[in-house]
């Protein structure tokens, strides 16, 4: 392998190439005369798990600014209120950018407590580009098909291949979506909120975002604070850094996360057989990460691959058992079989995939400046992945088409906001994919919010997942408005414990026969995104649904 060094001495064939930049869309002026907005159509599209649910569309501008201009369509669900109480639309986000929240809205609403639910009509919705929502993104089908070059570059020309595969999927949503592009960001999306907001004619709206939906919620919040009423942000995006600083810190975030995992594996040396020692267990991961580059596990494993599979165990400890049992199986028996179903499991992209990715890219490159040359990346990623190897590289190049983007990068807003009623912020101390110090920002910028933090605790999208202490806290918020004060002297209102980390799972039948995790797996999704999985917990479900940043 190349040292460093020699990557730096070849970095003048590195750099990032041209691409022709389509007009950005016009400069922020006067609100323009509104399009009238007709009342939602609700019809029956009842599922198994929710047969309440109802769906619509609603046609909104493709540019706000240009309201008698092009339309989209963004696709909603409902479950409508039982209550005599009503308090209005809650409008849920799982995050991304690019996460669907189609099917959120019935988990959240039978989740929260029934009577609290019951009071709300709890609406679900595709952002633009997503899923259901017309027209939905899909950039270069195929771009997460295995086995892909390994994310580490091993020299000048594996890093230049890397570099040319990321410029060829920002020029081929250029080339598809010229038209489109320049209106896929988070503003664009919040002035949606506001369009859905008065197609339900509700003069206010209650939200609970999570992840990248926390964001969304803030800016929202900024465009229009006397239309927020209740507002909970669940694993916060820190504003100060969207999008390539905010990245970086997630590289060491997840790397501190993945050794968590190692320690936790060496705790269950009885059961996985790995060796009792963390730093010995994470060689041997990281021997594993060598065996795939050489020999592909079941021909569709290599080293991004293998990254892909474990990054979900960052975002939540659940899957820890499992993803030790594919470790384990591969290292002590020689046996790919389970370390294959869970990247199927966890990782593989379909067409949703390929569509959030799509999504992602357009949002987080539109949003905010990235740097436009490649030694920039290059010098960074190298920097913290001397600290941080386990996803550095391979989240760089999942951003890495940022450096090629085809339309200009906004500003992004300032989301200070001293007029807004009070939000819940709700955060674990040891998320990797948002890390702490966005939740202590986002406080800080918004007056009046209150920061209610799961002490000790590692998994991304808190609430509504188990821990019965931060679901009181949302449902107090929910049903009343109020947020729990702390004494001022620190950034904190309220501490909840975490859960207890996981057990290992007993060998069963599926599990010695290869399953990734010994329950029903009925969706998977690229890009980071876990598997949902039928009949698991709160968090499983949760985990399934929510939209994860890279």
């Amino acid at each position: 392998m190349t040292t460093r060094a020699g990557m730096l001495i070849a970095a003048g064939a590195l750099v990032a190439g041209t691409a022709t930049v389509l007009p950005a869309s016009a400069a922020p002026h006067p609100e323009p005369t509104p399009r009238p907005i007709a009342p939602l159509v609700w019809s029956g599209c009842a599922t198994s798990a929710y047969p309440k649910l109802q769906c619509a569309t609603l046609e909104v501008p493709l540019n706000h600014d240009d309201p008698a201009g092009r339309s989209i369509t963004l696709a909603l669900t409902r479950i409508p209120h039982s209550a005599k109480e009503f308090q209005g639309p809650l409008l849920v986000n799982p995050g991304g950018p690019g996460g669907s929240g189609r099917t959120l809205a019935g988990f959240v609403a039978a989740s929260l407590p029934a009577s609290v639910a019951a009071q709300y009509d709890v609406i679900g919705f595709d952002p633009r580009g997503v899923g259901r929502s017309e027209p939905a993104l899909d950039c270069k089908p195929g771009h997460f098909d295995p086995v892909r070059p390994d994310s580490l570059p091993s020299g000048a020309e594996a890093e230049q291949k890397g570099v040319e595969r990321a410029q060829a999927f920002a020029t081929a949503c250029g080339e598809k979506y010229a038209d489109v592009l320049p209106y896929i960001d988070t503003v664009s999306t919040a002035r949606d909120l506001d369009a859905i907001r008065e197609a339900l004619g509700a003069p206010q709206l209650n939200y609970l975002g999570y992840s990248y939906g926390t964001y969304l919620g803030a800016v929202y919040a900024r465009l229009h604070p006397e239309r927020v009423r209740r507002f909970a942000l669940d694993s916060v995006v820190n504003p100060r850094g969207v999008w390539y600083e905010d990245n970086l810190a997630q590289d060491l975030a997840f790397d501190t996360r993945h050794k968590d995992f190692m320690a936790w594996v060496a705790r269950q040396n009885a059961t996985y057989k790995l060796g009792t020692d963390p730093a010995a267990v994470e060689a041997a991961w990281y021997r594993m990460r060598d065996a795939v580059r050489e020999t592909p596990a079941g021909g569709k494993v290599g080293p991004g691959e293998l990254e892909d599979t474990y990054l979900p165990g960052g975002y939540y400890d659940g899957y820890w058992p499992s993803l030790a049992g594919a470790f384990s199986a591969y290292v002590n028996d020689k046996n790919a079989v389970p370390l294959t179903r869970a990247y199927e499991s966890y990782a593989a992209a379909d067409k949703a995939a390929d569509n959030g990715y799509s999504v992602y890219t357009s949002v987080q490159c539109r949003d905010a400046k990235w740097p436009r040359d490649w030694n920039t990346w290059r010098t960074d990623n190298w920097d913290v992945y001397a600290k941080a190897p386990f996803a550095t590289w391979n989240n760089a190049w999942y951003n890495g088409p940022c450096a090629f983007w085809p339309v200009d990068s906004l500003t992004p807003p300032d989301v200070t906001n001293d007029e807004v009623a009070p939000v819940l912020i709700l955060q674990a101390t040891d998320d990797a994919a948002t890390p702490y110090e966005g939740a202590v920002a986002l406080r800080q910028m918004v007056q009046g919010s209150s920061l209610v933090v799961e002490e000790g605790g590692g998994n991304h999208g808190v609430s509504l997942a188990g821990n019965d202490c931060l679901d009181e806290h949302l449902a107090t918020y929910l049903a009343t408005g109020t947020v729990p004060r702390g004494d001022g002297q620190s950034e904190v209102d309220a501490v909840c414990e975490a859960l207890p980390e996981p057990e290992p799972l007993k060998a069963t039948p599926a599990a010695r026969n290869g399953s990734a995790t010994g329950g029903t797996v009925v969706a998977a999704t690229g890009g980071g995104t876990a598997g949902r999985t039928v009949g698991g917990t709160g968090g499983a479900v949760l985990h399934g649904l929510l939209g994860h940043e890279r």
